[in-house]
């Protein structure tokens, strides 16, 4: 069966969230095994439309929407939340080639919708260059983060922050702020309004679009060495 492509998320996708997160059970979800396919091609439909968008300003290795989709079952062998279910709407596109850093997110569900991207759990080496680069000259990353596309889109830069000055770095550095940040994240926040809205696909597309500047510096210092060559 096929189902026309999606510029917005249909609101039943929302209401079927909305009811498995009150039935959040094995023997609820299978009696509404067919309304959960009928929902999920919406979302991988509207999925496949973001990609076409994200395709005309990046390079994006992620095959399809429905490829770009999490499992909506949770796995709950190392959790205290034995729910089987999640109760959103969440995907990944990846940024082809090792050049290209940076991962892109969406997150559908009632009352937390958003769109982010950036570095989660960015590993040691990285956040390290990132450091000295920031460290050495903090000016590029704080003219990113003060443009006017960033702050009306994003706000400003999130993630978790170190208590204390990160090793190997001093306290009285005037980069200081950026230096704490053990996480890089880029978040958009939506309203159910807004995601039901015919403007949401377009939206999307804006808010990652937005992402380019900080993923294209951040990039560069992770790729190239001091002399601006590639590594």
């Amino acid at each position: 069966m096929s189902y026309p492509k999606q510029n917005a998320i249909p609101k039943s996708s929302l209401e079927f969230l909305s009811k498995l997160r009150e039935n959040n059970n094995r023997e609820w979800f299978n009696a509404n095994k067919e309304v959960y396919q009928v929902q999920v091609a919406f979302i991988e439909s509207f999925a496949d439309l973001l990609l076409a968008q994200l395709q005309i300003h990046d390079l994006i290795e992620t095959p399809s929407g429905k490829k770009s989709l999490q499992r909506i079952y949770r796995d709950t062998r190392f959790s205290t939340n034995k729910t089987p279910y999640k109760t959103n709407w969440s995907g990944r596109f990846t940024r082809a080639t090792a050049q290209r850093r940076g991962g892109y997110y969406y997150h559908i569900e009632p009352g937390n919708s958003f769109i982010a991207g950036g570095f989660w759990s960015p590993d040691a080496q990285d956040i390290r260059r990132i450091r000295d680069d920031v460290s050495f000259d903090p000016a590029p990353l704080r003219k990113i983060l003060a443009s006017e596309s960033f702050v009306n889109t994003f706000g400003m830069l999130r993630g978790e922050l170190l208590k204390t000055t990160p090793k190997g770095f001093d306290t009285s550095d005037e980069a200081i702020d950026l230096l704490r940040y053990k996480q890089y994240l880029l978040i958009r926040r939506f309203r159910d309004d807004e995601v039901l809205a015919s403007d949401f696909l377009e939206e999307a597309s804006l808010t990652f679009r937005n992402m380019r500047p900080f993923f294209d510096y951040t990039s560069e210092v992770l790729t190239t060495d001091h002399d601006g060559l590639a590594i």
